[in-house]
């Protein structure tokens, strides 16, 4: 159970503009006959149709891709309801949306944001708690048709509902992501949802965040009744299989209404068992007990929500039904504005916003890419391209090599298959689109080549050189190097403006993040066509300008500087790890090195020294040197400061390393040396270079360094990125720490003038 915020598990709804139903074109008896507070034409969100007894209320948020639950969807909904309920000749209704892809994505963000006070969000999940109290109360029955994202507050009106009918597609999911943004769910899914699908499952859902397909939520019952998407035929699929769904849901709420239907779902034999043991307060207790310690482990204490979730669950099932739903839209209050919910909204919004081409549309789309070199990263970029329909030709010079690509992209696909979230036939399907080879045949029809060779300048322009060669004039030349300054790499290009960075993270299959970087003759089209293969990967895309390790390899040298030093002062690397996760990173720091390899931190560390100097020293690099001559590389040869083996969860520390680390021991400062100290020398190193970095124009804004230093680089969704962090922490704190740990160690720690002037001005925030 990942009740941590991590890197891959931010919620992704499209839009979190709210709005609902402009009113679907059906003849009959419209609303007109019952309307009686708001006039017809006023309602922008939500619409109403009588079909025979039932009436249809359709959400449909205007000048938007998503539903979501605003004051104005909220007030319009309420006002509808209150209608059906008041005529007589409507005995049922159905909720639909009119939007195919999404039932109702969650609540307004913005809506939530603009409350000052904990008492005033307090009172929203007051307001929503009555209305959907009202419709589970409802003496007329109310059927939820799902099709599309159906998440948090949308979740919440469907199992307020008396019956579910979902579509079974892909697209169609349900979850209570609150717990990503620091929130819990504030209209009453913590008091039904473990009456509905029992207690673990509830806990599961709500301290996860995770999606569950249609298929799955049946079988958990959290929703009734499953309806196949049709094909295509006089309309589009999309709007056939929403006019199915509204056809079966229809018939539903009328067998609802004159009792042919019942909503009571029979129960098999574990399911009863279950609930009966969970009737027991000492099972209960049991469980409390487990999942509180779970998540303690997980979240290291530094996400109130999940704590919170916890304990509104309990003081519903324990104390009853009013204590329940008061404890949770207080909770719902109160954190809404804790600094923890508002670094993971801000991480949200940031989301949104890099997951937007900011360059338009390209003149060219990119159907057919081309990968050089089939090493983990080369491979993993052929994964992720081909497995969105991108036709990809992945090169190697060695047959070896090629095969190992190859296999490792096969496997990648074959998990989903496992996962069950691919047939084999869709696996076969998408593979077919890739083509492994040792040779440039069919260059000349390649839109764009990445290239994923050996960091090496000289390698890099040999093959840039042979790839334009035989590349046709439109295309782009991308470069996957983590360092290497690309205006060095296109020095020997004949069309710079043609060629451009694209830094993935290992592993590409499941790291979120892409850093795009341009030089001064990259071309506006180059930089939107590398944006929007970035974001058909699926990838969140940050664009910074060139200059030695750009932006994320530049602000993690200065800490992995730092991390070195702190080893060499006497701390072990298990201590160092320790350390830095109670901060909230989600892997310790020497683990950090392990998994990046030492061989590439060394060669990234040396490079990145050459261009800032004293800057990026700290700990010695001779230590890593050393340390790649014993064949200590990391994770991938088996041993780096830990020792790897298949299959073992416990990791011990590699004995090997102890006579490395006395050779370079240096004696410790005491009055630095304490665990909060530690954990301050590491990220104000990283935090003022991020500072540095927005000073010097590297990077455009705050916020796409916010999300490159969480998404790439791990650091803390807590404190929502480094720029967010400096506002909570203060600039002025910041730059006094940096002048403590400078009077005792030099340059290094020199806050940048970005920050001495934010911390000379209080009122001078990077996010307003």
């Amino acid at each position: 159970m990942d009740a941590v915020p991590t890197s891959s598990g931010m919620p992704q709804p499209a839009s979190h503009r709210v709005s609902w139903a402009r009113g679907m074109e059906h003849k009959g008896y419209a609303c007109r006959n019952i309307s009686t507070s708001t006039a017809l034409q006023t309602r922008t969100h939500v619409s109403c149709d009588i079909k025979g007894d039932v009436a249809v209320v359709r959400f449909n948020t205007p000048n938007s891709k998503v539903n979501t639950l605003s004051r104005q969807l909220s007030s319009e909904f309420t006002d509808v309801m209150n209608e059906i309920w008041a005529n007589e000749a409507v005995k049922s209704a159905v909720l639909i949306s009119s939007k195919p892809g999404s039932f109702i994505a969650g609540a307004d963000i913005d809506m939530i944001e603009a409350c000052k006070t904990s008492q005033e969000v307090t009172q929203l999940s007051q307001e929503g708690q009555k209305m959907l109290e009202k419709i589970e109360q409802s003496p007329k029955p109310v059927v939820a048709a799902i099709s599309g994202s159906c998440l948090g507050g949308g979740l919440e009106v469907a199992i307020a509902c008396h019956y579910r009918i979902a579509t079974k597609d892909k697209k169609t999911i349900l979850g209570t992501p609150e717990v990503l943004l620091g929130l819990l769910p504030g209209a009453g899914a913590t008091q039904r949802l473990p009456k509905m699908v029992g207690l673990p499952a509830a806990f599961d859902m709500m301290l996860t965040g995770r999606n569950i397909r249609a298929d799955r939520a049946k079988k958990m019952g959290l929703v009734d009744q499953l309806v196949d998407p049709l094909g295509p035929g006089m309309k589009a699929p999309e709007a056939r299989t929403i006019e199915y769904l509204e056809e079966v849901a229809i018939g539903f709420a009328r067998g609802l209404a004159n009792r042919t239907v019942s909503a009571k779902r029979a129960k098999g034999l574990i399911q009863k068992i279950t609930d009966y043991a969970m009737a027991l307060p000492f099972v209960r207790r049991q469980v409390y007990k487990t999942v509180e310690n779970k998540v303690q482990k997980q979240t290291k204490g530094l996400y109130p929500a999940p704590l919170k979730i916890i304990e509104v669950v309990k003081t519903g099932l324990d104390q009853g039904h009013d204590a329940g739903y008061l404890i949770e839209s207080q909770s719902f209050g109160q954190l809404a504005v804790t600094k923890e919910a508002k670094a993971l909204i801000g991480l949200y919004h940031g989301q949104v916003r890099c997951k937007k081409n900011k360059f338009g549309t390209p003149q060219r789309e990119v159907k057919t890419l081309a990968v050089l070199g089939a090493g983990l990263m080369g491979a993993g970029i052929a994964q992720v391209s081909v497995d969105k329909g991108l036709k990809t030709i992945l090169k190697d010079t060695a047959q070896q090599g090629l095969d190992r690509g190859q296999q490792q992209v096969f496997k990648g696909l074959n998990s989903k298959v496992k996962k069950k979230s691919l047939t084999s036939f869709e696996r076969d399907s998408i593979l077919s689109n890739l083509t492994g080879q040792l040779d440039y045949k069919g260059f000349d029809k390649a839109d764009m080549v990445i290239e994923a060779v050996f960091e090496d300048i000289n390698i890099k322009h040999k093959v840039l050189k042979e790839v334009e060669a035989v590349i046709p004039a439109h295309c782009i030349f991308a470069s996957n190097t983590s360092a290497l300054p690309i205006s060095q790499i296109a020095a020997v290009s004949k069309r710079p403006e043609k060629v451009i960075g694209m830094h993935y993270f290992s592993p590409v299959d499941r790291m979120q993040l892409l850093e795009i970087i341009t030089t001064d003759k990259t071309s506006q089209d180059t930089a939107a066509s590398a944006v929007a293969v970035g974001l058909k990967q699926g990838k969140i895309v940050i664009v910074v300008k060139d200059g030695p390790g750009f932006y994320t390899t530049r602000c993690l040298g200065p800490m992995l500087a730092e991390v070195v030093r702190v080893l060499q002062e006497g701390i072990d690397p298990k201590k160092i790890d320790a350390i830095s996760t109670a901060f909230g990173f989600p892997v310790g720091a020497a683990t950090l090195i392990d998994e990046v390899g030492v061989d590439v931190a060394t060669h990234v560390a040396e490079d990145l020294g050459k261009a800032f100097g004293e800057r990026f020293g700290g700990g010695s690099i001779e230590l890593f040197k050393l340390m790649v001559e014993k064949g200590f590389l990391g994770r991938k040869a088996g041993k780096g400061f830990y020792v790897y083996q298949e299959g073992v969860k416990n990791r011990s520390l590699n004995s090997g390393m102890d006579e490395i680390l006395a050779r370079f021991k240096v004696p410790a400062k005491p009055e630095v040396c304490t665990d909060e100290d530690i954990q301050m020398r590491l990220v104000t190193r990283f935090v003022n270079e991020a500072a540095m970095c927005l000073q010097e124009g590297i990077l455009s804004n705050p916020v796409e360094g916010d999300i490159g230093a969480v998404f790439g680089l791990g650091f803390p969704p807590c404190l929502g990125g480094p720029f967010r962090y400096a506002d909570s922490y203060g600039a002025k704190q910041l730059v006094d720490k940096l002048r403590k740990y400078e009077a005792v160690y030099g340059s290094q720690f020199t806050p940048c003038q970005l920050l001495l002037d934010y911390a000379n001005s209080p009122s001078k925030k990077f996010h307003q």
